[in-house]
């Protein structure tokens, strides 16, 4: 059975790089667990690291974080559906919000609970996702302002995401004018500027985040130590706190081409052959025990680096061995580290076996 793995070490060095990072700069900052799909182990090893702030996407998630740890604030990283509002009160201290008529559905339950709900109101700042309009915000703030059981924790931008809008200086710079806007009208002070994901970690680190902006959520960073700029491991960090091994259960020399009337396989891909292909040709192929029910192959990279992918069925994952200079035979397992998207197939499979290495 396939399985993925988790380097307790290499995890424990990327927070710490982190938290280190953001402590410097004044910065607060949470732990965005949606890529774990609510894994009670791999929760628990977030949590270990000394966390205090968790956020994710999926509130049956935050649900488990509470029963870990009710300590934790959990925040909900995107607009509350209607009918999700009763468990998002409960289990989310926090969460993201665009619309009046979901945040009045929040104050209505908060006082049914008997609770404060905070609030980071979401801004639109050209990646087209959630937000609100920059030109609405005034009145809106004003209105979610009266609502009772309401707490507005601060607001926030999500770049990169949908349209893969960077956030740069200049985009960071007008979500602290908006800070300035609301806290000149409405003579508050807002709490939190939620300046974005693991993709702000690089203006960070060269010292061009404006000052106001004194909140992010990281998840990608501290899982894959990757500058998202540039697509390069950020020095002193691991890219690979995950790793996936899958076993060998066929070695064959095939050939290359396939032969007979072609049509599309499972994934609706036809394969193309060359009117002067030669059929001759062969390779040492073989064959792992995991498909596409559990992950996308263009998303795992093998350890070895002779080896290439050819390509997958729903059970099943084509490898070329040909130029190894290792004698794999059956049973022996392969390797892989992963991009944030491969790690995120693997982890919401039930057929994918997780543990820790410590």
């Amino acid at each position: 059975m396939a399985f993925i793995q988790l380097y307790r070490d290499k995890l424990q060095k990327n927070y710490h790089y982190l938290d280190s990072l953001f402590s410097s700069k004044k910065i607060e900052w949470g732990v965005v667990s949606k890529l774990l799909c609510g894994n009670t182990i791999y929760l628990q090893e977030v949590i270990a690291l000394g966390v205090t702030e968790i956020h994710d996407s999926r509130v049956s998630n935050l649900k488990k974080i509470k029963e870990i740890n009710p300590n934790i604030q959990t925040v909900y990283i995107k607009p509350p559906a209607k009918r999700s509002i009763e468990p998002i009160v409960r289990y989310a201290d926090v969460s993201f919000n665009t619309e009046k008529y979901t945040i009045q559905l929040l104050s209505e339950e908060a006082q049914r609970q008997n609770k404060i709900h905070k609030i980071i109101i979401m801004i639109e700042m050209g990646d087209l996702r959630e937000g609100v309009m920059g030109e609405e915000l005034v009145a809106f703030y004003g209105e979610i302002l009266k609502l009772p059981n309401i707490e507005i924790r601060g607001i926030g931008t999500n770049l990169n995401c949908l349209s893969g809008v960077m956030p740069t200086q200049d985009k960071l710079i007008q979500l602290s004018l908006y800070k300035q806007l609301i806290e000149a009208k409405f003579n508050i002070s807002i709490p939190w500027v939620s300046g974005g994901t693991s993709v702000a970690v690089p203006l960070i680190l060269k010292n061009a985040r404006p000052m106001a902006v004194n909140h992010f959520r990281i998840g990608e960073a501290l899982f894959f130590g990757k500058d998202l700029f540039t697509g390069e491991t950020i020095t002193g960090m691991h890219h690979d706190v995950f790793k996936l091994f899958a076993e060998i259960i066929e070695i064959t020399e095939k050939p290359d081409t396939p032969t007979g009337e072609l049509g599309e396989n499972v994934a609706g891909n036809a394969f193309a052959v060359a009117e002067d292909v030669d059929y001759s040709t062969t390779s040492l192929r073989a064959i792992l025990d995991i498909g596409l029910l559990d992950m996308q192959p263009q998303y795992l990279q093998p350890e070895d680096e002779s080896i290439t992918i050819v390509d997958a069925s729903s059970d099943m994952l084509v490898i070329d061995i040909t130029h190894s200079s290792k004698e794999y035979k059956i049973g022996d397992l392969i390797s892989f580290t992963l991009q944030y998207m491969g790690a995120l197939y693997l982890l919401n499979s039930d057929y994918i076996d997780k543990t820790v290495i410590s």
